[in-house]
């Protein structure tokens, strides 16, 4: 009597990983503002300044797809272009954020000791300042450029991003394969480049798409109140907090851009429902 040995092929979870229809249409959302964000000044029918209405919050028609706004401008055009500013400035943040906070999470992770208790001290004492004040404090003094803004949503997001990258770190830091990378003799920059960093990509890509929803809405809340990108340009926080007067007379200025807010942030939040969070092991198949 034979026997025959069946051997399934291994297939990694990643593999076998795929999105459900929250996770496309999120992704397929996201897709769509990426693309305004690069091309919307080619899109968009008129310049963001033009006048192109004699009547100041003009109602929906084929010319103007979601009315004028209170000078007499095309609120789709100012939509479109105004996403290069809500989506761009984001985006850059929370680059920013997350590549610091990645960084030296990772770094105060591997070094421990005073380094990590100092670090560890100054990024609980910035993260502990409420994030819209001190948003309003430092563009009061320092005005709101579009550079200012892209630093300061940065620096106000850093310090979760530290904490929440040092907590993975220090699990990985822990694992054989980098006790023996460190008893061969790798230095601190190899370990956090090749051993660390491969580990916590998942869990670290899940946290920075939270933290642009949270930019997004740091920078809507300071346009809102006059302090985020100035006129004549504007991102959806802008375009509310020009138009809040006439909600009684001209809804669409005034709805369009939330509704353009509320479709990122909720697009964003269903695309990263849908990512792995597993710390990864290299033991693992």
């Amino acid at each position: 009597m034979t026997t025959r040995n069946q051997t399934s092929p291994v297939v990694s979870r990643s593999a076998r990983y795929q999105f459900n229809w929250r996770g496309k249409t999120g992704l397929a959302v996201i897709l769509f503002w990426s693309v305004m964000t690069l091309f919307g000044h080619f899109i968009a029918p008129y310049p963001i300044s033009k006048i192109v209405d004699t009547d100041y919050f003009g109602p929906m028609r084929g010319s103007l797809l979601m009315g004028s706004d209170y000078l007499g401008r095309d609120v789709f055009s100012r939509v479109i272009i105004g996403a290069r500013y809500t989506v761009g400035i984001s985006f850059a943040a929370t680059a920013l954020a997350g590549a610091a906070g990645v960084l030296l999470g990772m770094t105060a992770a591997t070094i421990g000791g005073l380094f990590d208790t100092m670090l560890s001290r100054v990024m609980d004492a910035v993260n502990s300042i409420p994030s819209l004040l001190f948003g309003l404090v430092v563009v009061a003094a320092l005005g709101s450029s579009i550079e200012i803004l892209i630093v300061l949503l940065g620096v106000i997001y850093m310090p979760g991003s530290y904490r929440f990258v040092r907590s993975l770190a220090f699990n990985i830091n822990t694992m054989d394969y980098v006790t023996v990378a460190r008893v061969r003799g790798e230095k601190t920059g190899y370990l956090i480049i090749h051993e660390i960093l491969p580990g916590i990509v998942g869990p670290v890509l899940t946290d920075l798409g939270l933290r642009f929803v949270y930019i997004v809405l740091v920078l809507s809340g300071l346009s809102f109140l006059g302090l985020g990108v100035q006129p004549p340009n504007a991102d959806w926080g802008g375009l509310v907090h020009e138009n809040i007067g006439g909600l009684n007379v001209g809804a669409p200025a005034v709805v369009f851009p939330c509704l353009c807010i509320a479709s990122l942030t909720i697009a964003v939040n269903m695309f990263i429902d849908n990512l792995p969070r597993k710390i990864s092991d290299r033991g693992e198949s």
